[in-house]
């Protein structure tokens, strides 16, 4: 499907990834944003994009922004959290948003849909892990959810006549990101420069990938692929640790903290302690990430001390 002319929802799009799609389609698109703000900022939504406060649980809100002159919906909106207080909502609330969201398309004729589904699905798999590799067995009650949204997107797509194409992330990095790795040393330093608490022993090692790299993977594979459904990984060909990050965050500070590591091979329970994809489908597709692991850490954290400071 060509990007350009196009009336496109994106549901969670005052997040990290939906608010640079936004602004990314905003150039040759009519686009709308849909988020109930519990964990997006008004703020990171584009100017000149349409915006709703819809929560998507909701299904007189999901009727509200999903209408039938909508060419594409890109559903981003989830409890994004591995480690969530509440896993039973995150749970039961992630599906119900997909099913809301899908339903009401099939309802009112959309059938172009795009879906952020995680590396978290695949579970403590070999690397590099290919998007065909099985079973998939998460450890997380997110990777269980985004793959049980994954099992709902599936069947739109083989019963109901969509075309989907569905992303399963590395970790996601840039400006305006709270709760994750890289803002939390930076706040930590902020606070106290001389010592910095790290999760686990350090040598978890994953691949992060910048969030603009992202979003032009997966307009990419909008505009290329054309099976029922479309699922690509998307990251980088390297990793980093998590002693990296810290390294790269003092770094950019200016600070040289002792580290302290709280102990065990992850972080919290449901933790993947090591993670990279295979990126061979989205290459022979055509396009390959512009940076490494470490410079997408290393971007993000210039942009987020920027901001923290």
């Amino acid at each position: 499907m060509e990007l350009s002319e196009k009336r496109v929802l994106v549901t969670g799009g005052a997040g990290l990834v939906g608010s640079h799609l936004a602004k990314r389609l905003a150039a040759d698109n009519h686009v709308v944003v849909a988020d109930d703000l519990s964990k997006g900022d008004r703020e990171r939504v584009p100017d000149g994009v349409e915006f709703v406060q819809a929560d998507m649980t909701d299904p007189d809100d999901v009727a509200e922004v999903v209408t039938e002159d909508l060419d594409a919906v890109f559903h981003f909106a989830a409890y994004t959290d591995t480690n969530y207080e509440n896993p039973r909502q995150l749970f039961e609330e992630n599906g119900a948003m997909t099913y809301n969201v899908v339903e009401r398309m099939d309802e009112v004729g959309v059938t172009n849909l795009g879906f952020t589904s995680s590396s978290t699905v695949y579970g403590e798999a070999p690397r590099p892990t290919p998007e065909d590799y099985a079973p998939l067995e998460p450890i997380s009650i997110y990777g269980a959810s985004k793959l049980a949204d994954e099992g709902i997107v599936s069947t739109y797509a083989h019963s109901h006549d969509f075309t989907v194409w569905m992303y399963r992330f590395a970790n996601i990095v840039g400006p305006h990101q709270r709760g994750n790795v890289v803002p939390d040393f930076i706040e930590k330093l902020l606070a106290d420069p001389e010592s910095l608490t790290i999760l686990g022993d350090g040598r978890q090692e994953k691949s992060y990938m910048h969030v603009e790299d992202c979003v032009d993977a997966m307009c990419h594979v909008v505009e290329r692929a054309e099976d029922d459904l479309n699922t690509y990984n998307l990251g980088t060909r390297t990793t980093t640790s998590v002693t990296a990050i810290a390294d790269i965050v003092s770094e950019e500070m200016g600070v040289d903290p002792e580290y302290e590591y709280t102990g065990g091979d992850r972080g919290w329970t449901g933790d993947v302690p090591k993670m990279r994809l295979s990126i061979e489908k989205l290459a022979a597709l055509g396009w390959e990430p512009p940076t490494s692991s470490d410079e997408a850490v290393r971007k993000a954290t210039r942009q987020l001390y920027n901001e923290l400071r």
